[in-house]
């Protein structure tokens, strides 16, 4: 539990201190004074003082922040201020740490797929791809469903039906819509490399109009590339996972303007220390991908147009670009401590049903 903990603090500064890192590279190239430079969050542990920048040391150790001269509006009259800066400069500043996230995960996606990656192998792969550990495993399961009911786990591999040991997925699909219905054996192996054997037969899935034991397979493996192709792969697999990332918020949205509440469970930092227990267990590649996936999360909450994120305060200048003058400063502050306290709202709240979900 303590090295779950630990690691998930140590995952967790690092994506920040990267994202706070962008911030500062592109003040400092814009000539802004940055006044402090911190890792971690105060009280102050120490600092040292480099020209007008304190680097310092805090004591909770979780990411980082960057202080920079007027980036609350005052100063305008100072040449290395934020606020006297163009609005280009400052959109550049501002957008530079979701920027630093998104180039984080294709480091790490990179140096994954040039040790081995986990990914799902149902294309075509070129032909310098080395694939390791083959085989269909369980991407979803839908509740009420044969398959939940037989208690197939997500993460379980399916490693023979009715005795045989198909590998190919599609193969796999033309074996249960032929067979389903009259019961199968499954031989699962789970994320713990227990082996256990299940009889699930298909019925009709509820809300679905179809047939079936209500899982979603895929075949996967750890892939591994050539240094030269590993680079491009991992841009590749950050753009899609970015994708998906937008999908999956996009139709969040969607469910809550229609009143049905969020589709998805969300996780806060109870959930997401969880899960780094869970991902820690599987290998370090996997904690790689799982870092990989939480920087493009970062990135793209961080970009929403969401007051006291990056994103509303790229909206705020937007707003000023369209007026032509600048913002009402104390209007601006308001708007993003507000802001900040809904989102300390929604924290604790899902916080607190991590905690639930934890004990059940």
């Amino acid at each position: 539990m303590i090295l779950t903990i630990l690691l998930f603090i140590v995952i967790l500064s690092v994506l920040v201190f990267v994202h706070e890192l962008g911030h500062f590279l592109m003040a400092r190239a814009c000539g802004m004074k940055v006044e402090e430079f911190g890792f971690g969050f105060p009280p102050k542990a120490f600092g040292i003082r480099r020209g007008d920048t304190l680097y310092s040391i805090n004591w909770i150790p979780i990411g980082g922040f960057v202080k920079i001269k007027g980036e609350n509006g005052d100063g305008r009259s100072d040449s290395d201020s934020f606020s006297s800066k163009k609005i280009w400069q400052r959109f550049l500043v501002l957008i530079a740490g979701v920027v630093m996230n998104f180039v984080l995960a294709a480091v790490f996606l990179s140096i994954g797929f040039m040790v081995g990656l986990p990914s799902i192998i149902d294309r075509a792969l070129p032909t310098s791809a080395h694939i390791e550990q083959s085989h269909l495993s369980v991407m979803q399961v839908l509740a009420d469903s044969p398959a939940s009911k037989a208690e197939i786990k997500v993460g379980d591999s399916i490693e023979m039906i009715d005795g045989r040991a198909i590998v190919d997925a599609e193969e796999a699909r033309t074996y249960f819509a032929d067979h389903g219905k009259n019961g199968m054996d499954l031989v699962l192996q789970q994320e713990d490399k227990t082996i256990r054997t299940v009889h699930v037969t298909a019925e009709e899935l509820a809300g679905q109009k179809m047939t079936g034991i209500g899982i979603a397979f895929a075949r996967t493996g750890l892939v591994s590339y050539p240094f030269y192709l590993a680079v491009p792969q991992g841009i590749h697999a950050t753009v899609q996972f970015t994708g998906d990332i937008l999908s999956a918020f996009w139709g969040l949205l969607k469910s809550l303007v229609s009143g049905n509440g969020p589709g998805m469970n969300l996780s806060g930092p109870v959930g997401i220390a969880v899960m780094t227990g869970e991902v820690a267990a599987m290998g370090f590649v996997h904690i790689l991908q799982f870092a990989a996936i939480l920087s493009i999360n970062l990135g793209v909450v961080n970009v929403l147009p969401f007051p006291a994120l990056d994103g509303g305060r790229i909206f705020f200048l937007i707003i000023e670009k369209i007026r032509g003058k600048t913002m009402n400063e104390r209007l601006e502050i308001i708007a993003h401590n507000l802001g900040f306290m809904i989102l300390m709202l929604l924290v604790v709240f899902v916080t607190f049903k991590d905690i639930v979900r934890l004990f059940k």
